[in-house]
């Protein structure tokens, strides 16, 4: 760009709109003020401006030599007369005679309220992110990554257990605000409620932190907050009767699952996603192929289904636009509500003179295999039965062994279907049932 110096001459307003008048692209003019040194009058093709230049006291603390000259803007003619950019300039000047440097204070000054204004867009950034927010983009985020059922039951374990938290903001939950909630939780809904909340904050945390949203996880490197004891409860074949017939004060969706999970052994929430699309024949189904992608251990599992649960599932309507087996009110889904669920259910039992204790839906498959392994059906059956990707074939053998004993398996649940059909019956238990199983293949 071509620059061009004038004066010095006394700038006037006749002065300022003939420099204004010459302007031209790739040009700067420069007027200098006679009466005020180091002031000058700066054009370019779209604007004037008053420029100050001085040049400051001392050396320059990198180069060790004399200071440079550095100018200051004061501001344009329009917002300024001529007059008044003499005055600022004079002031300046006398700023100067003091050691003092105009441009450096103004540029830290801009630095300092840059940073400032950083820091407070950060503060609102992080008081907007909620722990309730942050709940919802892990689970949206790790969708496809973990299975449906995970993600929806951390979700609302975290929505639950740590509901005190959802509007604060995630940055300022500490260390200590965590270890006392999860006491707490501990207290009121023993350690595996506490345990699993942890897992699951922890592990949202440590989502945001990888991305760079939080800094610190208020839930790692923290103990336990108890130590969790496997569970024992196997539901005698009693208790299975009654829970057959406790069903019918169920809907009849709600009553097909309760006891196709009770017949199938599989997991509650493997069977309450169960599709039309997965059965060998929808008319008239007899097995079901749970597909990896919903499966706990990511293994696609072919489950036979009993002549009763084939008879229970022809038996549920199918509605148009709904692929769920199970299909929920919405007609959008599958049904939910498992707390409801098994609240109903053991109105129903203690209705009927039945107090089951604590059980739980995940009990069926405890209770089936127990009651299978009594009938002489040998463990790795029963493993395969459950999709367990561990059991009873362990080491080298586990490598080479790669027969699911779909054989077997059918026989198994076939067995199992009539055991539990004879006690909701009021029948005996079956027995021998191994001398039996080639036919009931």
């Amino acid at each position: 760009m071509q620059v061009i110096s004038e004066g010095p001459i006394k700038i006037t307003k006749a002065t300022i709109e003939a420099a204004w008048r010459r302007r031209a692209k790739d040009r700067r003019l420069i007027v200098r003020d006679v009466e005020c040194r180091g002031l000058a009058l700066v054009v370019n093709a779209t604007a004037m401006r008053w420029e100050f230049a001085y040049r400051p006291r001392g050396t320059d603390p990198v180069t060790g030599r004399r200071s440079p000259n550095r100018t200051v803007t004061l501001g344009s003619p329009e917002s300024k007369s001529v007059d008044d950019a003499r005055i600022a300039a004079g002031r300046l000047k006398g700023e100067v005679k003091t050691g003092a440097d105009p441009s450096a204070q103004r540029k830290a000054a801009i630095a300092a309220q840059r940073t400032a204004e950083a820091e407070a867009a950060a503060l609102a950034a992080a008081e907007a992110y909620t722990f309730g927010k942050l709940i919802d983009q892990w689970t949206a985020a790790r969708a496809g990554d973990r299975r449906p059922s995970y993600l929806r039951e951390a979700g609302n374990c975290l929505r639950r257990n740590l509901s005190q938290w959802r509007d604060r903001p995630a940055a300022g939950i500490t260390l200590s605000e965590a270890v006392q909630a999860l006491d707490e939780l501990k207290a009121k809904k023993g350690a595996v409620a506490a345990n699993r909340t942890q897992a699951y904050g922890r592990a949202a945390y440590s989502w945001a932190m990888k991305r760079q949203l939080l800094a610190t996880n208020p839930l790692r490197g923290i103990e336990r907050p108890g130590r969790e004891t496997a569970r024992e409860r196997v539901l005698t074949m009693a208790e299975m009767g009654a829970i057959w017939h406790a069903c019918d004060a169920l809907d009849s969706v709600r009553a097909a699952f309760v006891r196709t999970l009770m017949l199938t052994l599989q997991r509650r929430e493997e069977v309450v996603s169960m599709r039309w699309v997965e059965m060998d024949d929808p008319r008239a189904p007899t097995t079901w192929t749970l597909p990896a992608a919903r499966a706990k251990n990511h293994r696609t599992h072919i489950v036979h289904l009993a002549e009763p649960v084939r008879g229970t599932l022809t038996a549920l309507p199918k509605h148009s636009g709904n692929p769920c087996v199970f299909a929920g009110r919405g007609r959008s889904g599958a049904i939910g509500a498992f707390s409801k669920m098994k609240t109903d259910l053991d109105s129903a039992l203690a209705g009927a003179g039945h107090d089951l204790g604590n059980w739980r839906f995940h009990d069926f498959r405890r209770s089936g295999v127990t009651a299978l392994a009594g009938m002489g059906f040998p463990p790795h059956v029963c493993d395969r039965i459950l999709n367990h990707v561990t059991g009873a074939i362990q080491g080298v053998a586990a490598v080479y062994q790669k027969a699911e004993f779909l054989a077997e398996r059918k026989a198994a649940l076939n067995a199992w279907a009539k055991h539990v059909l004879a006690f909701a019956k009021g029948g005996q238990p079956l027995s021998n049932v191994v001398p039996m199983m080639a036919n009931a293949v």
